[in-house]
C-alpha cells in the first residue's frame, strides 16, 4: 500500500475515510461489524470484477456532447452530433466477439487499483460537499475534440474537430435555458503530416469520415475549416435535464437524496424502469456511473453532489486509477468505465478525469485501447484521445449567457 499520510498535498486516509466515506460504511448505520470491515476492504482494494455484459453507454445515446447533460428527448432530436462512437455495441458483449485484454484495457489500466485513487475520489466528495449551493443559472462552458479518419484506403489522414460550448440552465420561475455550441469551431487535418496528406489529396473542403450506424457503417462529409455557432433552447417548460430515463425539474433535482445509499437506491430503480439499459454487472455500473457523473454537473445540492461521487466509488467493475492528466494538462484522479465499445477508429474506453482537491469533474474522454488498421495507417494508436469534453468552468450566474450574432438556431 503506498503511504498517503505524510505525502504534501495529498489527503489525509484517516480523515478521508472519517469524513467522506459512504454512507453505507458508516457504523452507526451498519449492525454487522464483519460486513463493515469486508465492505470497506472492497472499496480501496477492489480490482476490477471481469464480468461482462451487453450495455449501450446512455452518454451515446443523446444528440449533445456537454459532459453533465444527457438530453431532453426533445432537444436531442433537433441537435446532430455525429461521431464515430454512435450506435455501436460494447467490445465486452459476449455473443458478439471474444473478449480481449489488450482490446479492452486503457494502457496502464491492468495494473492493481491503488487505495490513493479511491481516496482522492472520496475527497471529491468531501470538496463537492462544500461547494456554492444555490443562484439563478447553471452555467458550463466545455472545450471539446473530436479525431475522425478521412482519405481513400492508403492515403487516409485524421482530422480534429474542436470547439467551445457555453450552457446556462435557468432555474427559477421564468427563466429559460441556451445553449451556444460551435464557439471558435474549426476543423483541420490533425498533424503536419496529417495536412500533408490532405494537400496531396488536393485540399478537398469536405472530407468524408466513416461513422457507426446502428446497423453497419456509413460516411458523412466535415466542411473543413472555421463554422458559424448554433444556439437553441434546451428546456421543455420546467423539464431541465434528464436522470436517467426521466426529464426533470430543478424540483426534482433538489429532492434527490443526499446520502450515498439512498442516491445510489434511487439510480437502480431508475436503471430498472430505463427500457434501453441492459442487465449484468458491468452494464449496470456504467450506467450507474454514468447517471452519477452527470449528476455530478447538475445544479444538485451540494450533498448530493458528494453523494453521487461517493456512489462512484462504490460501483464494481469501475477503475480508478489514481493521478492523470486531462486533455488540457490539468491532473485528477481517472475514473474508468467498466466497458469498452467498437467503433471504426477501433475499440475504444470512456474516462473521466476528476479534481480531488476541488471535487471537479474535469473531462470526459474517450481512448483508444486498441486502433483499428484504418486508424492506424492514419497514425492513430491506443492511448489516443479520440473524443473529448473538458469543462473549463461550472458555476452559478445572475444573467442569461450572450448568443453571438452570427448564431444559427
Amino acid at each position: 500500500m503506498k503511504n498517503t499520510r505524510n505525502r504534501p498535498g495529498r489527503p489525509d486516509v484517516m480523515k478521508v475515510l472519517a469524513d467522506a466515506r459512504p454512507d453505507a460504511l458508516d457504523p452507526s448505520l451498519l449492525v454487522d461489524p464483519t460486513r463493515q470491515r469486508e465492505d470497506l476492504a472492497r472499496i480501496v482494494d477492489e480490482a476490477p470484477d471481469g464480468r461482462v455484459t451487453r450495455f449501450l453507454a446512455a452518454r451515446r445515446r443523446s444528440g449533445f456532447r456537454p459532459l453533465g447533460a444527457v438530453a431532453l428527448a426533445a432537444v436531442a432530436a433537433s441537435a446532430v452530433a455525429v461521431t464515430t462512437l454512435d450506435w455501436r455495441e460494447p467490445a465486452d458483449r459476449p455473443a458478439a466477439q471474444p473478449r480481449s485484454s489488450a482490446a479492452t484495457e486503457l494502457p496502464g489500466a491492468g495494473e492493481d487499483v491503488h487505495v490513493d485513487g479511491h481516496l482522492e475520489l472520496l475527497s471529491a466528495a468531501e470538496q463537492a460537499a462544500n461547494s456554492a449551493d444555490q443562484g439563478t443559472y447553471w452555467q458550463t462552458t466545455t472545450r471539446s475534440e473530436n479525431v475522425d479518419v478521412a482519405g481513400e484506403q492508403g492515403r487516409l489522414f485524421a482530422v480534429r474537430s474542436t470547439s467551445t460550448s457555453e450552457w446556462s440552465v435557468g432555474v427559477r420561475p421564468g427563466t429559460g435555458s441556451l445553449m451556444v455550441s460551435g464557439l471558435d469551431s474549426l476543423t483541420e487535418p490533425r498533424t503536419t503530416a496529417d495536412k500533408a496528406r490532405w494537400r496531396a489529396a488536393g485540399s478537398p473542403g469536405t472530407v468524408r469520415v466513416e461513422v457507426a450506424k446502428k446497423a453497419g457503417t456509413g460516411v458523412i462529409g466535415y466542411p473543413m475549416g472555421t463554422g458559424r455557432p448554433m444556439v437553441m433552447k434546451t428546456n421543455l417548460n420546467d423539464k431541465i435535464y434528464a436522470v436517467g430515463p426521466r426529464n426533470v425539474s430543478y424540483k426534482d433535482l433538489r429532492a434527490l437524496p443526499s446520502t450515498s445509499g439512498e442516491l445510489r437506491s434511487y439510480l437502480e430503480r431508475a436503471y430498472a424502469t430505463d427500457n434501453g439499459a441492459e442487465s449484468g454487472t458491468s452494464g449496470r455500473s456504467a450506467w450507474m456511473l454514468r447517471q452519477a457523473a452527470d449528476l455530478v454537473t447538475m445544479p444538485v445540492k451540494p450533498a448530493v453532489r458528494a453523494a453521487a461521487y461517493r456512489v462512484m466509488a462504490d460501483l464494481p467493475g469501475v477503475r480508478v486509477t489514481g493521478r492523470v492528466s486531462d486533455p488540457l494538462g490539468r491532473e485528477g484522479v481517472g475514473v474508468d468505465f467498466p466497458v469498452a465499445y467498437p467503433t471504426p477508429l477501433g475499440t475504444t474506453r470512456e474516462r473521466l478525469v476528476v479534481d480531488p482537491s476541488t471535487g471537479a469533474m474535469l473531462s470526459d474522454q474517450v481512448v483508444l485501447v486498441k486502433a483499428s488498421a484504418r486508424a492506424k495507417e492514419a497514425g492513430l494508436d491506443a492511448g489516443t484521445t479520440v473524443n473529448y469534453e473538458a469543462t473549463t468552468r461550472m458555476n452559478w450566474g445572475e444573467r442569461q449567457i450572450a448568443v453571438p450574432k452570427n448564431a444559427r438556431s
